[in-house]
């Protein structure tokens, strides 16, 4: 029994830092966007601009959105409706919930697996990049399919855990 418990203690060590390193990414993202969104803007002003800087801030602004998303489901900050898993007793609560995290899991698994898929597609001789920017697409479709991958693992965990989330916020 012991040899279990310490196993789950160590998924959940790996997947807690797995949540934190993405949500540090992600946190890194939303700073190079905002700066670089005020440098272009205060280039603007002389009359130049930053080249490159809607690819950058669309490719940060999906990496930030894509790291975000293990640590809002680890906290479980996602937004619920409560008023009718409210009214079910504590069998239906308990058989909702669970349904309701296998459905998120086969989701995020199946984004997951598209994502992989896609950025395959994108791995051809010629590799392709954005417009302004020699930033490969399929890297950020690989950090999103890994995102979502983290997901179902966080979810995973709480299934293994009813009732507290995995990081207190």
């Amino acid at each position: 029994m012991t040899a279990i418990r310490q196993t789950i203690e160590l998924y959940s060590k790996l997947v807690r830092a797995l949540v934190m390193g993405l949500a540090a990414v992600g946190t890194l993202a939303i700073l190079t966007m905002m700066g670089v969104t005020c440098v272009d803007v205060v280039m603007r002003m002389f009359g130049t601009a930053l080249r490159g800087s809607a690819d950058l801030v669309r490719v940060t602004g999906a990496m930030a959105a894509g790291c975000a998303l293990p640590y809002t489901t680890a906290v479980k900050g996602h937004v619920a409706v409560e008023f009718f898993f409210q009214r079910l007793g504590r069998t239906g609560r308990v058989l909702v919930d669970t349904l309701m995290r296998l459905l998120g899991m086969a989701l995020f698994t199946s984004f997951s697996w598209c994502c992989a898929r896609l950025a395959r597609q994108y791995h051809t001789p010629l590799v392709e990049v954005y417009d302004t920017l020699p930033i490969p697409k399929a890297a950020v479709l690989y950090l999103l399919s890994f995102c979502c991958g983290v997901v179902v693992l966080v979810t995973l965990h709480n299934m293994l855990h009813p009732g507290r989330e995995m990081i207190k916020p």
